[in-house]
């Protein structure tokens, strides 16, 4: 099992900055793609971005390409999601998840999940 823990979340401005960061641990080795997810209520988890877990290959939703930028660091088993210019509809429940095998992009087939952090972007 990998356990993952979301920190950062809060209240931002329109343009502004904020930095998500995800701790896991656990069988950390079993995890391919580390990827960020958002949910809003009565909508489905939609894909934010994702990271090889032992490489640099990434991917994003066109809808944050040239603002959000995904990193990770495996000496402390982190990935971030550093999110700029943000807007209104960047307002969800961000959420961390961890993929063994599958599209990066669906959020079903990611096998760990954090609890989410609200990131709300007050216009």
């Amino acid at each position: 099992q990998v356990q993952l823990v979301e920190s950062g979340g809060g209240l931002v401005q329109a343009g502004g900055s904020l930095r998500l960061s995800c701790a896991a641990s656990g069988r950390t080795a079993s995890v391919y793609v580390m990827g960020w997810f958002r949910q809003t209520p009565g909508k489905e988890r939609e894909f934010v971005a994702a990271i090889m877990w032992r490489g640099d290959i990434t991917s994003y939703a066109d809808s944050v390409k040239g603002r959000f930028t995904i990193s990770r660091d495996n000496a402390q088993n982190t990935v971030n999601l550093q999110m700029n210019s943000l807007k209104p509809d960047d307002t969800a429940v961000y959420y961390c998840a961890g993929l063994r095998v599958g599209t990066w992009s669906l959020a079903r087939n990611y096998d760990y999940w954090g609890q989410g952090t609200q990131v709300t972007v007050s216009s």
